[in-house]
């Protein structure tokens, strides 16, 4: 017994995002399309072909995908548009009448073109009744101005924190320390979320608790809010927007074992986070930092 056949998955492009100056020069293309097939003149064709009908069906196909996209959905329900021509498989001696079918088959592109441009308007209207930025599909490419904005997390150590605070509005950088912050029944992770413009973080890691594992010996270790904190920031804005400064002997999670960080107890901690802020795209006035 003959096998069937598995089902053929055809996979459509996804749909082609046309901006309204596009949209607009494809309704004009349609239109030109249109009036191309309802002149045309049937009594010209020879064994039911011509020229100019096969013009017309690499014009009609051309506009399709400027239109839709090759293989998308759109374009594979107004493809039929292009079946012009008639193929007869009458097999006999007698004449075959290519005027009626040919001139059928206008007819049916005529009104699967005008469809096209029925959707097509629907598109139009979408964008001109767009609320916001993310109904709109127009790229803007336009350079981001990044705001000078800086969110400073600190255990107890108030003067690793100020020393820090104070080193970035000497930079020109607003300092936004999360635990300053009106608490309004909000969580640090709310009201992290309600600086949603800020993009960069500076993590202080310094000696304010002792932990260890059960039977061992007390070691010093950075408040758990703080390492909280720290993993927070690093899956929201990425390793290279966060800044980790550690005072002192500071025990590091494992966890967190290959996070970059540099030691405050020295002067070197500025040109560090200098650097840092300037690999996250910030301008730094390099001067400022060495008279700091």
């Amino acid at each position: 017994m003959a096998r069937a056949n598995p089902p053929t998955n055809t996979v459509t492009a996804p749909k082609l995002q046309l901006t309204p100056q596009a949209i607009e020069r494809g309704l004009a293309r349609l239109d030109e399309r249109i009036s191309e097939l309802e002149n045309f003149n049937v009594n010209t064709l020879v064994n039911g072909n011509s020229p100019e009908l096969t013009a017309s069906k690499a014009a009609i196909k051309d506009t399709l995908e400027r239109c839709f996209g090759d293989n998308t959905s759109a374009y594979q329900r107004f493809h039929p548009a292009t079946g012009l021509r008639h193929v007869s498989r009458y097999i006999g001696g007698g004449p075959i009448d290519y005027v009626t079918p040919t001139r059928r088959n206008i007819a049916n592109a005529v009104a699967l073109l005008k469809e096209a441009q029925r959707t097509l308007r629907e598109d139009l209207t979408d964008h001109k009744h767009a609320d916001t930025p993310e109904a709109s599909i127009v790229v803007d490419n336009a350079p981001r101005v990044l705001q000078r904005k800086v969110f400073v997390v600190h255990g107890h150590d108030e003067g690793a924190r100020e020393t820090v605070a104070r080193f970035l509005m000497q930079l020109g950088f607003d300092p936004i320390i999360l635990h300053e912050q009106a608490n309004r029944g909000r969580t640090v992770m709310e009201k992290v979320e309600a600086h949603g413009e800020v993009g960069f973080a500076v993590v202080l890691l310094t000696p304010d608790d002792e932990g260890c594992v059960k039977g061992g010996t007390p070691e010093p270790r950075a408040r758990q809010n703080v390492l909280l904190e720290l993993g927070y920031f690093l899956g929201r804005l990425g390793r290279d927007k966060v800044c980790a400064l550690k005072r002192g002997t500071v025990e590091i999670p494992s966890d967190f074992a290959g996070v970059v960080w540099e030691s405050m107890d020295g002067s070197g901690w500025k040109q560090a986070l200098g650097r840092e802020l300037q690999d996250a795209g910030h301008e730094i006035d390099w001067n400022k930092v060495m008279r700091t």
